[in-house]
């Protein structure tokens, strides 16, 4: 057995579902195949445990006081582990092949692989970590069933930001995915409002697995309901054509310019900029985003003014993230959607209307390996608006100039419409 099918298989054993690819990696070349024949004792009572078992081919029993009453819960098959902290160093039951018995053991010395740095490995010293990272960390609930949160720090808008969905289902999705498979192109759908007070549910569906591709669909449900669907295409890295048509524009230097932080700040008391949006602005609390945004234009505009319907910023995720291209994909995922939609209603906008760019679907294809905590730019254009539908496409480009990830976005374009009562009605 390989390295790759060991790899695949420790991806479906539950307790390592939340550990990054590199993790997965080093545990298959440390873990050791241990083989049993029917009766052979595993680990027998009171002996001390030599580390965590992974149980590749047939079943073991678990003897312990309780197994006549139902032993059906302590028999354990193919993904199921037990070992050093699952009972403790020593045990108090033996465990004993029920057929023939082929396991993988990772030694105690080793052990160490099971609690990485890394937010994806596990939900320890989570303040640790900078809060985009927080943001995308799954826990795994089952095979293929992992569970998000919505942070109380994290970016909203009234309903769960639809960002999240996508970098939280596409997290989902590259766990189970073999480690040297990235994805290279999303499609997702965004069917109902997601509540910001309740976990989000993902579920994988694994429809592909072939030699060099493989292909995911995630659904994300909310009070038994799919609010969101996600299709995910991975690929294992290969040699071949390359060419860029597409060029960087001109902008300024990232370190000139000022963060969107900052520019809020600014903007509270900006005399270029109406009185009544002054005020506005310094009596929202608007909690700092993950994401450093800084925008390569200066604009006085505000949501009641029109613009053009374009826009071009530097971004880049706030701290150190972990070297995992996987994650940096699914961080520039997350961050691709926090204002891709509202450039669709900047031609449209005047004085006292109240509206909104609600995102239908949004596809990203990922040309060139990437790092979310290093300056990208964001060049993104609406081509047209019509029947109360926005469409906008996006480039995304490293400072080196290199396209690394291409989008499209559909919105739904929103006016609030003010009803005034009526006095004096007739009954």
């Amino acid at each position: 057995m390989n390295t790759e099918s060991v790899i695949e298989f420790l991806r479906n054993v539950p307790l390592l579902q939340s550990l990054p690819s590199s993790s997965l990696k080093r545990i298959a070349e440390a873990v050791v195949f241990k083989r049993y024949e029917r009766g052979d004792y595993v680990v027998r009572e009171e002996q001390d445990v030599n580390g965590v078992y992974f149980l590749l081919e047939g079943e073991v029993q678990v003897l312990g006081p309780y197994e006549e009453e139902n032993s059906s819960e302590f028999l354990l098959k193919r993904f199921d582990f037990f070992g050093r902290g699952i009972f403790g160093n020593v045990y108090s039951a033996d465990v004993v092949a029920v057929s023939k018995l082929t396991c993988l053991l990772l030694m105690s010395d080793h052990c160490d692989l099971l609690e990485t740095k890394s937010i994806w490995d596990s939900d320890k010293e989570l303040d640790a970590h900078c809060l985009v990272e927080r943001i995308l960390y799954m826990e795994p609930l089952d095979l293929n069933v992992f569970r998000g949160f919505t942070l109380p720090n994290a970016p909203t808008f009234g309903k769960v930001y639809g960002g999240q969905f996508v970098g939280q289902a596409l997290a989902a999705a590259s766990k189970t995915v073999e480690f040297e498979k990235i994805v290279h192109n999303l499609h997702s759908y965004f069917l109902l409002v997601g509540d910001l007070d309740i976990p989000i549910i993902y579920e994988v569906n694994r429809l592909r697995d072939g030699n060099n591709f493989a292909t995911r669909r995630v659904d994300a449900r909310q009070k038994g309901k799919t609010i969101f669907t996600l299709f995910a295409s991975f690929q294992r890295e290969q040699q071949g054509f390359n060419h860029q048509e597409s060029t960087m524009p001109h902008v300024p230097a990232s370190e000139t310019l000022i963060s969107r932080d900052e520019m809020l700040e600014r903007r509270k008391t900006d005399p270029l900029l109406p009185r009544d949006y002054r005020n506005k602005v310094a009596a929202v609390n608007i909690a700092p985003w993950p994401i450093d945004i800084r925008f390569c234009e200066p604009t006085y505009h505000t949501e009641h003014t029109k613009a053009p319907p374009r826009l071009k910023y530097w971004f880049r995720a706030k701290g150190k993230l972990s070297d995992d291209q996987a994650l940096h994909r699914c961080v520039v995922a997350y961050a691709s959607d926090l204002i891709f939609a509202c450039i669709s209603l900047n031609p449209h906008r005047k004085k006292s209307m109240s509206s909104a760019a609600l995102s239908l679907d949004h596809s990203m294809w990922f040309h060139r390996p990437l790092r979310a905590d290093d300056w990208l730019l964001f060049v993104m254009v609406s081509p047209t608006a019509s029947q109360s539908r926005g469409f906008a496409t996006g480039e995304m480009f490293n400072r080196k100039g290199e396209l690394v990830v291409s989008l499209t976005q559909e919105c739904l374009l929103k006016e609030a419409v003010t009803i005034k009562p009526v006095f004096g009605a007739k009954l």
